[in-house]
């Protein structure tokens, strides 16, 4: 553990598209939040010529292809996990182990197994003072992190119904080509664990309920794609539908597809309660639709919030009334509650439990459209 006042020393695993996105988050959090400082020392990839590119790029002090050694190194304070999922525990416990806090992109792993060796790990090094957090990063959207306090607050009375639809469009070319996305051994599912974890999440997140049971189907439209290899076969699925029933009394509905024509990152929530409502989508990141019973007949409807007053959550960093903010400032945000749980502050959410749950809510999905639609029970969790 370092000294107190010394930067913490920061490796990111990983470095395209997510690893890009920490990377700049790791940049910008220390100009704007007050966290303990950081020091940007190693970017890992597989590639020596090509993280070395990255890492000159997005401003790291080194590079490196080797994981272990880099964790290994006594400058390594914090590691940061963006591989496809199928590294993730490794990565992870063997960080834990040697004493590091540990950040790793959602989903928490590709497996119930993999989840819950990792969730133990956690509680394990939590008693020496090391922070294992996974990263949801729209619990970081302002408006959403409202959403939840006017739901917590009871605004929306009694919570009855939840509809969270994840669509994506980068797969409906046919000719679009394979990647590890696309491979189950490498990603554990498709538009389920990519997209439908985020709204199995923001369903505990929103709600503070579990899920009780899920009834799903899922569907691969394009059973074949062109790799590097030749044609090889999808073994994941590009769309999932699901209706959950929550132990609160509530329910749920989750559809996640990466083959929605048009609709290119479209996050779509809606809340319904019984003394009000409201509505959110990634597309439109800084607003949020807001309906309340009380109004005169003729003036009920939504307004629109325009999320970006220092009083909103997370904007005190920020600029000043009205200025919008970006997908990229999620991660930032993520960063600053990390940076202060590793400082004593707020407990890190959502932890690798939570991960862990939204796992076993995931293969219950997938249970489900393997038989036709069958209700899947869920086990009590702790």
């Amino acid at each position: 553990m370092p000294v107190t006042g010394s930067a913490l020393g920061v490796a990111v695993i990983g470095h395209s598209f997510m690893g890009k996105a920490h990377s700049l988050a790791w940049r910008n959090v220390n100009a704007t939040f007050d966290t303990p400082p950081v020091a940007r020392r190693v970017l890992v990839g597989s590639n020596d010529q090509a993280v070395q590119h990255s890492a000159q790029r997005y401003g790291w002090s080194e590079s490196s292809t080797s994981w272990q050694q880099t964790i290994l190194r006594d400058d390594i304070d914090i590691v940061d996990i963006c591989t496809p999922g199928a590294l993730h525990a490794e990565i992870a416990l063997f960080a834990l182990a040697h004493g590091k806090h540990v950040l790793v992109e959602k989903p928490l792993a590709n497996t119930v197994a993999e989840a819950e060796a990792m969730a133990a790990a956690a509680r394990t090094a939590a008693a020496d003072g090391l922070v294992a957090m996974l990263g949801f990063n729209y619990r970081r959207v302002p408006a959403l992190a409202l959403a939840r306090r006017l739901i917590t607050e009871g605004r929306l009375g009694q919570l009855r119904q939840l509809n969270i639809r994840y669509y994506q469009d980068w797969l409906v070319d046919e000719q679009a080509p394979m990647s590890w996305r696309l491979r189950k051994e490498q990603a554990g599912s498709g538009a389920l664990g990519d997209l439908g974890s985020h709204a199995v999440d923001q369903i505990r997140y929103l709600t503070g309920s579990e899920v009780s049971s899920v009834a799903a189907t899922s569907h691969t439209f394009v059973t074949e794609r062109n790799g590097e290899q030749g044609t090889e076969a999808v073994s994941v699925d590009d769309a999932v539908w699901s209706t959950l029933e929550l132990e609160n009394g509530g329910m749920a509905t989750l559809e996640a597809s990466r083959m929605a024509t048009g609709r290119k990152n479209s996050l779509r929530i809606e809340a319904y309660g019984s003394r009000g409502s409201l509505a959110f989508d990634l597309e439109s990141l800084n607003q949020l639709q807001l309906c309340e019973v009380g109004a005169p007949a003729a003036e009920q409807g939504f307004k629109t919030i325009l999320v970006t007053e220092p009083e909103h959550p997370y904007l005190d960093g920020w600029w000043p009334t009205g200025h919008v903010l970006g997908w990229a400032d999620t991660f930032t945000h993520q960063l600053r509650d990390f940076l202060q749980a590793i400082d004593g502050g707020p407990a890190a959410a959502p932890t690798f439990d939570d991960g862990l749950k939204v796992q076993r809510v995931l293969e219950a999905i997938g249970q489900s459209a393997a038989v036709n639609g069958t209700r899947v029970q869920l086990a009590g969790q702790p």
